[in-house]
């Protein structure tokens, strides 16, 4: 089996170990350019989380098809970022596997004062040479890390 290596790894959806050939791996096209589409919010608010990402992020709802659950789709730049998915109750941990999701915004000092307004945290922070950017960390209401970028990159 020269050229491959196994990975023993099992998880509750799968009882069998995985097998992860390192060959197969390297016969992936090198073009692939992948960015993110959407991210997924489960919540037991709809209506406060979408005027959390309308009123402070901006956001604007907009179509969405038709599911077997309630929710809304919140557009930005013409694209549907946000998918909301309204639940009876949110998991635990509420963050699951995905820490926080980030946008790169204008206006940070607007934002800065949208936070204090409304008497919520925040952290911002400054990252290192080369990238020169301002990073801001808070929470959306249903537990959700948010993180905005500004500046160069």
């Amino acid at each position: 089996m020269s050229g491959e290596r196994k990975a023993q790894k099992t998880t509750p959806h799968a009882q069998k170990p995985l097998s992860i050939s390192t060959r197969r791996l390297s016969l992936l096209p090198m073009t692939l350019n992948l960015r993110p589409d959407h991210f997924t919010i489960l919540t037991d608010d709809l209506a406060a989380t979408e005027q959390f990402y309308t009123d402070l992020l901006g956001f604007t709802p907009g179509p969405r098809p038709e599911m077997s659950r309630p929710g809304i789709w919140l557009y930005s730049g013409g694209k549907p970022i946000l998918h909301v998915i309204q639940v009876e109750a949110l998991p635990e941990p509420r963050r699951g596997v995905l820490d926080h999701m980030a946008f790169r915004g204008e206006g940070m000092e607007d934002l800065i004062a949208a936070l204090k307004a409304r008497g919520m945290d925040y952290r911002l922070i400054k990252t290192p040479e080369p990238w020169q950017q301002w990073q801001l960390f808070f929470e959306g209401p249903s537990g959700e890390k948010v993180e905005v970028d500004f500046g160069n990159l």
